[in-house]
């Protein structure tokens, strides 16, 4: 039987919780709240009083597991690379505590990434259905979070409608992103960052009103934006919906 080699990397400001993350990967199968079960995992448990994620990511197959152990970064490990970076730069993400790398064989096996759990508890699903104009304050304040997402070089590679969480606090919208290990950082010219639209569920109105505000916070002009973002947006869905059910009404 392969021992199993854990390796660990810790956010300096929890530094006391060391030894609880020490064992996470021995009480994962028992303990804790699932809250997403495919091809990964999560669970919701609690330490210390506060709530925590941890993420499981899945053993890969096994040439992946010799690109990951290898080749690129683990995904555990990227995503919180990534969120330090994303909260570096002013932007809200899951406060990350540590990463966790499992390897047998010396091959990688599970992965963990553990972090605070977000206290925002809408996300983008809502939008599929309902009237747009009921949800114009909202959009537009999305709009803006994005495009001075952009402007800081953050661009998220899955920005599907539960990979973004908001609600209100202070009477102001608050905006954050979750599932980060598909990021990347740099320069996101107009055609990338109308592209970034594409997976969010909506009637075409709902584009219109997130392309106008946009292009008005990035200096674009608002009739390429709309065009882009609708071309985009309906050249995803469509295709998905060759293959998919698609889960709301595709005008």
């Amino acid at each position: 039987m392969m021992n199993t080699k854990r390796y660990i990397l810790m956010n300096p400001s929890f530094e006391t919780w060391q030894s609880y993350v020490d064992k996470i990967p021995d009480i994962f199968a028992t303990e804790g709240d699932v809250i997403y079960e495919g091809r990964n995992l999560i669970k919701v448990l609690a330490h210390n009083g506060q709530l925590i994620n941890v993420k499981r990511y899945r053993v890969p197959c096994f040439l992946n597991r010799v690109v990951y152990t290898f080749f690129r970064k683990p995904k555990a490990k990227r995503a919180f690379e990534y969120a330090e970076q994303i909260v570096d730069k002013g932007f809200n993400t899951p406060t990350p505590i540590a990463h966790i790398v499992e390897k047998k064989g010396g091959l990688i096996a599970y992965s963990y990434l553990i972090t605070c759990q977000s206290p925002l508890k809408r996300n983008f699903y809502e939008f599929g259905t309902g009237e747009v104009q009921e949800k114009e304050n909202i959009l537009v304040a999305f709009a803006r979070f994005t495009a001075n997402l952009h402007e800081a070089g953050i661009y998220h590679k899955d920005y599907s409608p539960g990979n973004i969480l908001f609600d209100v606090e202070n009477n102001q919208y608050v905006f954050s992103i979750v599932d980060i290990n598909r990021m990347c950082f740099g320069k996101v010219n107009i055609k990338k960052g109308c592209k970034n639209f594409e997976r969010l569920w909506g009637k075409t109105e709902l584009f219109k009103i997130i392309a106008k505000e946009y292009a008005n916070v990035r200096g674009y002009n608002e009739k390429d934006c709309i065009e882009l973002v609708i071309q985009y947006r309906n050249k995803f869905w469509k295709k998905y919906a060759l293959h998919h059910e698609v889960g709301f009404s595709l005008d």
